[in-house]
């Protein structure tokens, strides 16, 4: 079973794996590596992971070039958290944010109460007017009803 390793506090610079694999050319060819780049600039976003074979080379390899300096960085090198389903992936983030698309989704739900009661298909049960606006809602509720009778 391949253990998973993250490598952090590398340089926001433009680092490929080329140059990671010339550091960590004594632990062989068993080692993938994949690093994580901004996505508009291509940039490195200060960290990696390595996949080693078996657990005995994941903790060799941390005890070897944990601290390590890289470009001037002591490297920070341990067991990668496995990822979080539902989640897109952890390649992306380690840090949890908060979802920008709460906000979103509660909007579009919005758009699609209005977007239906546009249509004539409007469920009113369970939509409650904001009561700052419920009397002038009511008035021209009426005045529309009275308007389409004559």
């Amino acid at each position: 079973m391949s253990i998973r390793l993250y490598v952090g506090n590398l340089p926001k610079e433009n680092i490929e794996r080329q140059t990671l694999e010339e550091l960590f050319v004594d632990a062989g060819d068993t080692i993938s590596i994949k690093v994580i780049k901004e996505r508009k600039t291509g940039k490195c976003r200060g960290f990696a992971f390595v996949t080693v074979l078996t657990d005995e080379l994941a903790d060799a390899f941390i005890e070897k070039y944990n601290g390590q300096s890289f470009m001037e960085n002591p490297l920070k090198i341990e067991k990668a958290l496995p990822r979080a389903k539902g989640k897109e992936s952890s390649d992306e983030s380690t840090d949890s944010k908060p979802m920008p698309n709460k906000a979103k989704k509660s909007t579009n739900k919005k758009r699609d109460n209005r977007t239906q009661s546009s249509n004539g298909n409007s469920g009113n049960e369970g939509f409650q007017p904001d009561p700052r606006w419920a009397e002038q809602l009511t008035q021209l509720k009426q005045m529309l009803a009275t308007s389409s009778k004559s």
